[in-house]
């Protein structure tokens, strides 16, 4: 590597890390295979009983499922919002619903929670 490409690099890190603006904003999931991931590959789940972008699992129910948490200064765009939970965290919600994994699922593409209790369903990509 030479030095002007050493330094160029670090400026372009630089910049991204004092700019905000310059970085890109990756959305927090993506559709693979029809269906919603992290970026892990882990499945996303909505959950029946959330209304009025409001996360209603909470306590123990937020171990099993856990919440898609977003940062701070997260923004809404598109499709996607952030709410606020019980606890002031803040969740990413997709299409007014909050977002969750499911812990029982262990490896990506894994979907254990879709059905569960007639409530859990994993996001599926609209048509």
């Amino acid at each position: 590597m030479t030095q002007m490409t050493a330094s160029f690099k670090a400026l372009l890190m630089a910049a991204a890390l004092t700019l905000p603006g310059f970085a890109l904003a990756a959305e927090p999931a993506m559709m693979k295979d029809g269906m919603m991931v992290d970026h892990k590959g882990m499945t996303v789940y909505t959950f029946d009983k959330d209304a009025g972008g409001k996360s209603m699992c909470n306590g123990d129910c937020a171990k099993n499922w856990p919440p898609m948490m977003a940062p701070a200064g997260a923004k809404a765009e598109g499709k996607w919002t952030v709410i606020k939970r019980d606890d002031g965290m803040m969740q990413y919600a997709y299409d007014g619903k909050p977002l969750y994994t499911f812990m029982k699922d262990e490896k990506p593409g894994e979907m254990k929670g879709d059905g569960m209790k007639e409530m859990w369903h994993v996001v599926h990509e609209h048509k």
